[in-house]
């Protein structure tokens, strides 16, 4: 035993040292979205250009450690802790990696984990490990895009395709199908995506200020995070428009904050003449059309829609007869979804299909119909309605082969030289004039024709009424004849039935009689016959007469027979008392 105590106490300490300095020097706690980053000081030499070392070579290992509890000898390792990569939600990581084979020339995008450069493949929401030392994650915004737009995807890298074809899978290019509403987490570096509106716009060429786009504003979700993103990737693409609309000033593109000054003008201008119009027509005389009130005021709020951008263009072309209208128009356009990736391919961004396609078919459709009308057709509605039919009908079909809709081209102004437009206006305002006294005669005409139709209806009214009170009366005292009727009929029927019954009841009595009498005759009978019989059973009258005497007993008293043996009968008398029992 004391030998056993002297080889097991040095045991003991010796475990008791290896576990002390396992768990004080060689212990790595790794907490929750952190990881270990270990160097080994010990191994094969890394080959060169190699950065990250393999299990069993010197250096920074390219695996971390995840959370939990590790142990490593701090004799050949070295660690570091460091916090995970968590992207969060609303984010996309883009990982470059400075590890793995080649790209070859000309390339910047990885199209596997295994490649050194830009990741084609990006992260996600969510917690990953990956060495810093040999990874680089940006984080940056995922694109949300907003109802009423869709995403154009263009790849940046590949085999370039031929013009005027989409680029497929591992190509260079516009590609067919376009991104719906929704968040997408996409590398931004390999795939552009440019947002574009889809549905309802419009140009609006308001003259002398030159020519406006209108989109419909954005609509917001109950998500404050989504409307966040969602502006943010509008933004965007903004960003994107202002730079080409920057670069192609000379073309006649407005910058944003002059198009919104003019804008603000002419709103402030349009609200100056609906409240001078209101006031005027408070002087008209009494009987003409009132401003309406309340519900039916003009709203002179602006239109639901933004301004995208502006362009200095407006028509203006010579009338068949030579005088130079200048025309303000609005012409509502849509971009449908299964068309716009054709339709940025082919000319690019919104503001470019309106300054390459829409606008100049716009202005040369305008001067090659316009110049076959007479200034005087621009001025009467019905030549300007044809020309705004004309218009729309042409440039529905030419846009038709560009993939654009056209849904209305709206004439909103003519301006006319004042020379033509003043005598034409003072005969239509004569004319007009005419008409109205005209109205007002066949009103006054009317208005007699109603008082006279209207004291008919009354007097018919009143003999309508007369009529209803001698059929109302007419109709009561039939009905009350006919009920006397019923009634009467009712009670002769009734004392029928009554004679009816009493007759039944005597039937009833005298059969009942009449069987009682066979009944009582017929008991008699045979109670006198049972008697003959029973006589003629019993030719002892005594014998008939005990049984008779029988049959006349209690059946409560009890009869016991008792052998007296010799003696006398008196004398065993005694011992009979108790059998009689008395009751």
């Amino acid at each position: 035993m004391k030998r056993l105590s002297v080889v097991l106490i040095p045991v003991l300490a010796v475990i008791g040292a290896v576990v002390f300095f396992l768990w004080t020097f060689c212990r790595i706690p790794v907490k929750a979205g952190y990881m270990a980053i270990v160097t080994a000081k010990i191994g094969q030499p890394l080959p060169p250009g190699q950065i990250l070392a393999e299990p069993g070579q010197k250096g920074v290992q390219s695996t971390p450690l995840p959370e939990g509890r590790h142990f490593l000898n701090p004799v050949t390792h070295e660690w570091r802790i460091v916090p995970a990569i968590n992207i969060p939600v609303g984010k996309v990581g883009v990982v470059t990696s400075k590890v793995g084979a080649e790209l070859p020339s000309g390339e910047i995008i990885a199209a596997d984990s295994g490649s050194k450069g830009i990741w084609k493949d990006v992260l996600g929401p969510g917690t990953y490990r990956l060495n810093p030392e040999g990874y680089e994650v940006t984080q940056l915004d995922v694109i949300n895009i907003p109802i009423g737009y869709v995403g154009v995807v263009t790849s940046q890298t590949g085999e370039p395709v031929l013009p005027g074809q989409f680029a497929g899978v591992g190509q260079k290019g516009v590609m067919k199908d376009v991104l719906q509403p929704g968040l997408f987490y996409v590398n931004n570096l390999a795939y552009q995506v440019d947002v574009l509106e889809i549905g309802m716009n419009q140009v609006s060429i308001l003259g002398r200020s030159g020519s406006v786009v209108m989109t419909k504003n954005q609509i917001f979700s109950a998500s404050t995070a989504l409307d966040s993103l969602q502006q943010n990737t509008i933004q965007a693409q903004q960003e994107k428009r202002n730079k080409y609309l920057e670069q192609n000033e000379s073309r006649g593109f407005i910058s944003q904050q002059t198009l919104t000054d003019d804008i603000s003008s002419m709103v402030q201008s349009s609200r100056q003449k609906l409240k001078e119009f209101g006031k005027s027509r408070e002087d008209l005389p009494a009987g003409a059309a009132q401003p309406r009130s309340g519900g039916d005021r003009i709203d002179t709020t602006p239109a639901p829609e933004s301004v995208a951008f502006g362009l200095k263009r407006f028509v203006e072309f010579p009338s068949r007869d030579g005088f130079q209208i200048l025309i303000d128009m609005t012409v509502e356009f849509e971009l449908l979804p299964e068309n716009i990736s054709k339709i940025y391919m082919l000319y690019g961004d919104l503001p470019a299909v309106v300054d390459k396609i829409i606008l100049p078919q716009i202005l040369s459709i305008s001067r090659i119909k316009g110049s076959s009308y007479g200034a005087r057709d621009f001025i009467d509605g019905e030549g300007r309605q044809q020309f705004q039919m004309d218009l729309t009908k042409e440039l529905t079909t030419v846009m038709k082969e560009k993939h654009i809709v056209i849904h209305n081209a709206i004439i909103r102004h003519v301006e006319v030289p004042k020379e033509i437009l003043d005598p034409i206006q003072q005969a239509s305002v004569a004319t007009e004039q005419d008409l109205t006294n005209q109205a007002l005669q066949k009103t006054a005409r009317k208005q007699a024709e109603l008082n006279t139709q209207t004291a008919m209806i009354s007097q018919l009214k009143k003999q309508v009424e007369q009529e209803t009170e001698k059929e109302v009366a007419t109709i009561v005292a039939k009905t009350k004849k006919e009920v006397a009727a019923i009634a009467a009929a009712a009670e002769l029927e009734v004392a029928q039935i009554n004679l009816e019954k009493a007759a039944v009841q005597a039937g009833i009595t005298e059969l009942s009689g009449e069987a009682k009498v066979q009944a009582d005759f017929v008991v008699a009978n045979e109670t006198a016959l049972g008697r003959k019989m029973l006589a003629a059973v019993f030719t002892d009258p005594a014998t008939l007469a005990e049984l008779k005497f029988v049959e006349e007993l209690n059946p409560r008293l009890g009869i016991r027979i008792i052998h007296a043996g010799e003696g006398t009968l008196w004398t065993d008398l005694k011992n009979l008392a108790p059998t009689l029992p008395v009751k």
